[in-house]
């Protein structure tokens, strides 16, 4: 049986809500001004509403293998990212940094190397939501929301392949998604003060005054 929990029907709400206070708004600004501005259709609104959470919510129908994924990873991403994302001199790297250890436990192991050169995308993501999410809403850099559905499972099933996390022979699709285990999904936490005023803050706001490092070298 389908459960609605409070945080589910206080987000119905919250949504509801604001397209209700949107719709006044809109209605005012009309009678203020006639004839400037109509109210967004929901087929205007829908376009616009493709993002996607941690839970999976607002992921589209689709799917891609890591072959498909290589080719158009070539032809749109491998430009700016390299060949096996390992990037250029402007962009970080994607892959890189992880292990088949780091996926058993959900801890990057790397991180915690003080010496580690660069840390890279697949070392910090914790969820492979972001991951589509992000791809699917602004890449390629050149042309935005350019990749369909199945394109972008395609591309983030061949980075998924290029961090050892899926088989070279993988198809991502919307079925199986949450059955991916990224290497960090553990290593990220909800107990600071960007989402509880109440938490420790994620940084003190204490600058280096004394004994600074000459020179420090920005990565990007």
């Amino acid at each position: 049986m389908f459960k609605l929990d409070k945080f589910s029907i206080s987000l119905g709400l919250a949504a509801l809500i604001a397209i209700t206070s949107q719709q006044a708004l809109a209605q005012s600004s009309s009678a203020k001004f006639p004839g400037i501005g109509r109210t967004a259709t929901p087929a205007e609104v829908a376009a616009w509403d493709i993002d996607v959470r941690p839970d999976f919510k607002g992921l589209p129908k689709g799917s891609g293998s890591v072959e498909k994924g290589q080719v158009i990873w070539e032809a749109k991403c491998a430009s700016c990212h390299g060949t096996f994302g390992e990037s250029n001199e402007i962009f970080t790297p994607i892959a890189g940094g992880t292990t088949k250890d780091d996926v058993k436990t959900g801890r990057v192991a790397s991180l915690n190397d003080m010496k580690q050169p660069q840390r890279t995308t697949l070392m910090k993501v914790s969820t492979v939501s972001t991951l589509w999410d992000y791809i699917y809403r602004a890449m390629p850099w050149n042309a935005p929301r350019s990749l369909t559905p199945d394109d972008t499972y395609a591309v983030v099933a061949f980075i998924l392949s290029l961090g050892e996390i899926v088989p070279d022979d993988f198809v991502l699709s919307d079925k199986n998604i949450a059955e991916v285990k990224m290497p960090n999904r553990n290593g990220m936490t909800t107990k600071h003060g960007f989402w509880n005023v109440k938490d420790k803050p994620d940084v003190n706001g204490s600058s280096c005054m004394h004994n600074c490092v000459p020179f420090v070298q920005i990565g990007s």
